[in-house]
């Protein structure tokens, strides 16, 4: 029992408890803070690959509307609903629920 005490009572020990305690929750950069950091540059990392991939999707979507007259036009159609001369475009509204009884 006094050799437990006499260890525990140890400058050092003292010293090294102290500098873990005061590192865990008392630091500016505590260990809780490093933790969320690390998980928000992951978020970070995870959102630059995705815009990365989109970006990638938006290049080739505009290389072929710049060479491909045909991809102009079904683009076109698409996206600002345009239509050719004498034609007529029917819009199915797909908002509203379907009833069947």
């Amino acid at each position: 029992m006094k050799q437990a005490f006499s260890i525990l009572t140890n400058k050092y020990i003292i010293a090294l408890c102290f500098f873990v305690v005061w590192m865990l929750f008392f630091d500016q950069r505590d260990f809780f803070y490093v933790r969320e950091q690390k998980n928000k540059l992951k978020e970070l990392e995870n959102k630059k690959h995705y815009y990365q991939i989109e970006i990638e999707k938006a290049k080739k979507d505009l290389s072929e509307l710049q060479h491909n007259p045909a991809a102009l036009e079904k683009f076109a159609r698409e996206h600002y609903m345009m239509k050719k001369e004498g034609e007529d475009v029917f819009m199915i509204d797909s908002s509203q629920p379907n009833i069947n009884k």
